[in-house]
């Protein structure tokens, strides 16, 4: 037989334990119906005599708290399925196993409300029509031929092809020179080891003038007039120009190289955030 000591530190430990599982419901850790509430209580009740100590009262009063938390979730529970209409799968499997197929077809035909539409030619409609088509002009009013208007053509001057940026003031490659000089200068006074930040070549004060830099030092790359140092590690791209254009650029497989201009790289340029 157990001793008054020995049975009043085993209630303490059942009733801990309870407020333990108790307080794993309320955290919707745990099912609130996996809580037997009717041998809680019992268990409350068989260990109630032994306490005679405060600190026993207080676990004790502790307990019945926490279970009345686990009641209002259960009672929460009941009422959230009744109201939203939920039926338990495994009933409705029950209920299925025991009705026959045609129990089941009759069911389906009964609950069953298919949308159907009538679509068909009318009195009212016809004379619609009728009106409609009354109101339309005749086909040589409505589908008058158009006849294009005819224009003079004449021959273009090229500071008219220049004006309308067809042709540059400059030949092509002459703009490229004068880039690629551009571009050693810049370096001679910029960079380091011959060589300079590719963003901090082709920025400028607009987006429309970075953009037309950097169409200008693909070219420049293309064409043997400079070269790309790209270091992915640290994520650094610089571009070095020749001294003299390599003549023999052609005799080499070029390795396109593409690289992001966008708006939002310039304004990060320009707030100084870009490291290429």
């Amino acid at each position: 037989m157990q001793s008054k000591r020995t049975r009043t530190k085993l209630g303490r430990e059942k009733l801990q334990r309870i407020i333990e599982m108790c307080a794993s419901v309320e955290k919707r850790s745990l099912d609130p119906f996996l809580m037997d509430v009717d041998e809680v209580i019992s268990v409350v009740k068989e260990y109630f005599p032994e306490w005679e100590l405060p600190e026993d009262l207080c676990l004790d009063a502790e307990t019945i708290h926490h279970l009345a938390s686990v009641i209002k979730l259960q009672s929460e529970w009941v009422k959230h399925r009744s109201t939203s209409l939920y039926t338990d799968p495994f009933l409705l499997e029950e209920k299925l196993t025991r009705i026959s197929k045609e129990d089941i077809v009759n069911i389906f035909v009964k609950a069953w409300h298919p949308t159907v539409e009538l679509e068909q030619i009318s009195i009212h409609s016809l004379a619609e029509a009728i009106k409609y088509w009354k109101s339309l002009l005749p086909l040589n009013e409505r589908w008058k031929q158009l006849f294009p208007e005819e224009i003079k053509t004449g021959l273009a001057t090229r500071e008219e092809l220049i004006r309308q940026r067809f042709m540059r003031d400059t030949a092509f490659s002459e703009e490229l020179e004068k880039f690629w000089h551009k571009l050693k200068g810049e370096v001679e006074e910029k960079g380091e080891n011959g060589k300079i930040r590719y963003w901090n070549f082709i920025g400028a004060e607009t987006y429309e003038e970075t953009v037309h830099k950097a169409f200008m030092t693909s070219f420049l790359v293309t064409y043997g007039y400079a070269t790309l140092e790209i270091y992915p590690l640290e994520e650094e791209m610089f571009i070095k120009p020749y001294e003299k254009p390599l003549t023999k650029i052609g005799e080499k497989q070029l390795v396109s190289i593409p690289i992001a201009i966008t708006a939002e790289h310039w304004m990060k340029w320009k707030r100084g955030e870009l490291n290429e």
